[in-house]
């Protein structure tokens, strides 16, 4: 009888391409901006699945990516960890690209008068990654590395508002709504609503939602004209100083700024 011809066995990697394939499988999620199903990751990046898998456990056993529902709610995707984005950060800290992104910013920050920051969406949070402070002696005190919520801040909702309904209802579905002020909205229904109405004006906005007395606003930083938001750049006062409408009288110059900034950090992140 005649053997059949069985399909060839992945070869066993050396070292080296083990490396190179994990870097490769971050690299992706990293550019894809949204999650990638096991066979979706395995088609891009022309991995058998059975290797992929042994990958993805190792890599998220590490904290460098994770698991979270579709939209339906069972259908695993990857996306990254974040141990992947404290690396990004690190990363991103480097002298030359801190100067020039500090350099944007407080040039905005001398032109607004209050605190402006670069912040990148970070799984089910915002992370700050750089700062420059008003120097006004009234200001709320953060720092590059932390993270806050989504729902609540500016940055937060810009990044919703940027995702296709599918994502955003998954999103959405993860994330516990907690309320952080009298203003903050917790009501998904009514979240939705709003994140659709900054998704047509191209910001994110928070009007007291995550602190008491601060008001913020944040436009996207995109990786080309027509392209996904790469981070946000957010300017944030005391209401003692600044409304709402104070601030979104800046989104002009926070969108040149933005146009400055894309370059920079797709550059570093290409280097990273």
């Amino acid at each position: 009888m005649r053997a059949t011809a069985s399909a060839p066995a992945d070869p066993a990697p050396t070292d080296d391409a083990r490396v190179l394939r994990a870097l490769a499988v971050l690299e992706a999620l990293a550019q894809a901006g949204q999650p990638y199903t096991l066979s979706q990751l395995s088609a891009r990046l022309h991995i058998p699945k059975a290797t992929l898998l042994r990958m993805i456990e190792s890599l998220e056993t590490r904290g460098y990516v994770m698991h979270m529902p579709d939209s339906r709610g069972h259908d695993r995707a990857i996306t990254l960890g974040p141990r992947a984005a404290q690396f990004a950060l690190s990363a991103l800290s480097n002298n030359t690209f801190t100067r020039a992104c500090r350099s944007v910013l407080r040039a905005l920050v001398d032109v607004l008068g209050e605190t402006c920051n670069l912040t990148a969406l970070d799984n089910d949070a915002v992370l700050y990654i750089e700062r420059v402070e008003t120097t006004e002696p009234l200001r709320l005190e953060m720092r590059p590395g932390m993270r806050v919520p989504l729902h609540c801040t500016a940055s937060g909702k810009l990044f919703l508002s940027q995702m296709t309904a599918l994502e955003r209802n998954a999103m959405l579905t993860r994330l516990t709504l907690k309320k952080m002020t009298y203003r903050t909205l917790t009501e998904p229904q009514l979240l939705a609503a709003e994140l659709d109405r900054l998704g047509t004006r191209g910001v994110g906005i928070d009007n007291e939602e995550f602190v008491r007395g601060m008001v913020a606003v944040a436009v996207p930083v995109r990786a080309s004209a027509d392209g996904h938001a790469l981070a946000a750049l957010a300017v944030h006062a005391p209401t003692a100083r600044a409304t709402l409408d104070d601030l979104l009288k800046a989104v002009p110059q926070m969108r040149e700024a933005a146009s400055r900034l894309a370059p920079l950090l797709h550059l570093h992140l290409n280097d990273a």
